[in-house]
């Protein structure tokens, strides 16, 4: 039986998630295996969080007016 995948978390959730990450291997104390998992887990994170910003900046594009021909997008979509 196949793993149900976790829903992606919030831009709140992972921007704070990767702030706790960045404090993690700043201090220097985990092994390298540690600090390698949390390097790989806060390169997806800044990736959501750059994915939801885009977004935004669309969305915010868009009611604004700024950009009359642009074509709004599902903001569910996955990159």
């Amino acid at each position: 039986m196949p793993r149900a995948t976790p829903p992606e978390p919030t831009f709140e959730q992972a921007l704070a998630e990767l702030e706790a990450l960045v404090e993690q291997l700043e201090r220097g104390d985990q092994t390298l295996e540690a600090s390698l998992a949390s390097f790989e887990r806060g390169v997806a994170l800044a990736g959501i969080c750059q994915r939801a910003l885009a977004q935004a900046e669309q969305r915010v594009e868009i009611l604004a007016g700024k950009d009359a021909d642009a074509r709004r997008e599902p903001l569910d979509s996955a990159e």
